[in-house]
C-alpha cells in the first residue's frame, strides 16, 4: 500500500519553548491539541493538520537508537514581505534563492536546533522563460 500523504514529523528540541516560538511566531504554525503523553511537547498545526511534533530532547526519554539524518523540511508559504520582515525583526539569519524559471522565491532559515527550514513562496517572482534550459 503506497503512502498517501505526509502526516507529521517529530523534532527533538534542546529548548522546547524556544523551538515552539520559532515555528509559531515566525513561521505562522499554530499550537493545537496534543494528547496527554508521558513527555513534554507540542503539536503545531499547518492548515488544520498537526504536521510538526516537538518533544524535549532528553537522553533518558528515548531509546538510544539513532533514527537517521534529516537535511531540511520545506513549507509552502504566502506573504514573503511579512515573513522576511518577521525574520529581520527577530534577527534570524536567512538566505534567499530565486528560481526565476518557475517564479519561486525560496528562503532558507535554521530553527533553534539547527534544522534547515525551506520556505517556498510560489508566484512571488515573475516567471522568466528565457532561463529555461533548451530541449535537447
Amino acid at each position: 500500500m503506497p503512502a498517501a500523504q505526509l502526516e507529521h514529523f517529530t523534532l527533538e528540541c534542546a529548548d522546547l519553548k524556544r523551538t515552539r516560538d520559532f515555528y509559531v511566531d515566525l513561521l505562522g504554525l499554530e499550537e493545537g491539541f496534543r494528547p496527554r503523553m508521558d513527555f513534554p511537547g507540542y503539536w503545531l498545526y499547518c492548515g488544520g493538520v498537526p504536521v510538526v511534533h516537538l518533544m524535549k530532547r532528553e537522553p533518558t526519554d528515548r531509546p538510544k537508537v539513532q533514527t537517521g539524518r534529516l537535511d531540511h523540511i520545506a513549507f509552502k508559504c504566502v506573504n514573503p514581505d511579512i515573513t522576511l520582515s518577521l525574520l529581520r525583526k527577530a534577527d534570524v539569519a536567512y538566505e534567499e534563492n530565486k528560481v526565476w524559471e518557475v517564479g519561486l522565491l525560496q528562503v532558507f532559515v535554521h530553527d533553534p536546533d539547527g534544522l534547515q527550514v525551506e520556505l517556498n513562496f510560489h508566484g512571488a517572482l515573475p516567471i522568466d522563460k528565457s532561463r529555461m534550459p533548451s530541449a535537447s
